[in-house]
């Protein structure tokens, strides 16, 4: 900011498995958001590697990281990122479309992810008329409709009721099972808890990563 250097990660090393559950945790400001960024290859490091599935991403194109988010990462928001006027239906589309799948192979994989995520009764409503819980479904519908090898979630229960948070947590406990890399995002330490391991972040850095036995 002008001639000041605010470092929001600095002097972290890690490596994620694949199929592996990991959990990220801190407080406001600790870095979470931003090494959430740089997972899911919407922001790259100033300084540093970071490479995904063995692949540097210092030197690719604003084109070739899409490429790498539409066909290797789901993501989940807290907010749900849902299009209001697009049934649900449609919004689980929209990857495919960016893709340039075909309509009919766009309906076919939308309708199975629907089915997956139990709403496949409810495809042809808009998010004004689900309730917080199915519009996360459909989110979780939508990260998995490409089959990305991994998901990336940031705060997916934070919206939502404890019963409806864990109804989704189960079904990301199902996702991992599937073998899809699970990152999420979370200050709730019970959210956590459903991964297999935990980084603690604080002013920027992991100074704890913690393993969980299930």
């Amino acid at each position: 900011m002008g001639e000041i250097t605010i470092r929001a990660i600095r002097d972290i090393s890690v490596d994620i498995k694949e199929n592996s559950f990991v959990s990220i945790m801190g407080p406001s400001g600790s870095g979470k958001s931003t090494l959430m960024h740089i997972l899911g290859c919407l922001d790259k490091p100033d300084e540093g590697e970071f490479s995904i599935k063995g692949r540097s991403v210092h030197d690719l194109t604003d084109d070739e990281l899409a490429s790498i988010r539409n066909n290797l990462i789901g993501f989940v928001f807290q907010t749900f990122n849902l299009i209001p006027r697009m049934n649900a239906l449609h919004n689980v589309e929209l990857p495919l479309l960016y893709r340039g799948e075909k309509q009919q192979v766009r309906r076919e994989k939308s309708i199975k992810s629907l089915e997956i995520v139990g709403l496949g009764h409810r495809i042809h409503h808009n998010p004004n008329e689900l309730s917080g819980g199915e519009r996360q479904r459909v989110a979780i519908a939508r990260a998995m409709v490409t089959d990305p090898s991994i998901i990336i979630a940031d705060e997916p229960t934070g919206n939502l009721d404890s019963k409806t948070g864990e109804e989704i947590l189960v079904l990301f406990d199902k996702l991992h099972k599937n073998n899809k890399t699970i990152i999420m995002v979370t200050h709730q330490r019970e959210v956590a808890e459903i991964a297999s391991e935990i980084l603690h972040l604080k002013d920027g850095q992991i100074i704890d990563r913690e393993i969980i036995s299930n």
